[in-house]
């Protein structure tokens, strides 16, 4: 049965539209977990366009289940993991232009700094995930690094324009899933995961955890956050 990641990026995307203090990300953490999330993740960006420093650190004294930690490699952003030290650390690829990430983190052509970063991050005793495209050669490039977990990048799939694309691009997600089953990571995946398209994802074999983020958020706007969580919860635990 997978188990639900809630990304709480947006409440602060928010707040940082203002400037101000509210809504508080550290408070929809709560309600999140009120509403039966498992994990808490969220992006400390370069640019800190949305979570601040500010927000990691009280967070990681406040969440009670997992805090998932969304970085790019590069080494500044490996300190602050390291000093905080979260639960777990996502290694993503991070553009300061892009409105949300665009893909998967191409580990092959990183492999010096991914590596890099990876071996900080065991040393720091925080298991490690990367974010990568569902295709072979980044899987076995994860593999080969030793981390604990793939989150698979659902972006194509979600974006989908027609159903036989949508059929085609969750064919990949499923031959990829088998890839990290067979290798022994865990299985995650995530990235433009709505209400509507989340089901079939799910139920793909030995799925685990599923990181949603802007959909919640959106609907937490008419029904609330816990509501919104519990809702998502169910889709994905049915």
């Amino acid at each position: 049965m997978s188990t639900l990641g809630v990304n709480i990026d947006h409440v602060a995307t928010v707040r940082q539209a203002r400037r101000t203090v509210e809504p508080d990300p550290v408070w929809a953490a709560a309600l999140a977990e009120l509403g039966g999330a498992d994990a808490i993740t969220v992006h400390l960006r370069e640019d800190r366009r949305h979570i601040q420093d500010r927000d990691l650190e009280v967070l990681r004294r406040t969440v009670q289940v997992k805090l998932n930690l969304e970085c790019a490699i590069a080494p500044s952003m490996i300190d602050i993991a390291c000093r905080v030290k979260p639960c777990q650390v996502t290694l993503v690829p991070e553009k300061r232009e892009e409105i949300t990430t665009e893909g998967g983190l191409d580990v092959v052509a990183h492999r010096a700094a991914t590596e890099e970063a990876v071996l900080r991050l065991k040393d720091a005793g925080i298991t490690v995930s990367l974010f990568i495209d569902p295709c072979p050669q980044q899987i076995d490039a994860s593999v080969d690094l030793g981390v604990a977990a793939a989150e698979l990048h659902t972006g194509c799939y979600a974006n989908a324009a027609t159903e036989a694309e949508r059929h085609n691009e969750l064919v990949k997600l499923s031959r990829a899933s088998a890839m990290v089953r067979l290798a022994g990571l865990e299985l995650n995946a995530g990235h433009g995961l709505t209400y509507r398209n989340v089901v079939p994802v799910a139920r793909l074999d030995g799925m685990g955890e599923l990181n949603i983020g802007h959909s919640i958020v959106a609907r937490a706007v008419f029904v609330g956050f816990t509501q919104a969580v519990r809702e998502m919860k169910s889709l994905i635990s049915g």
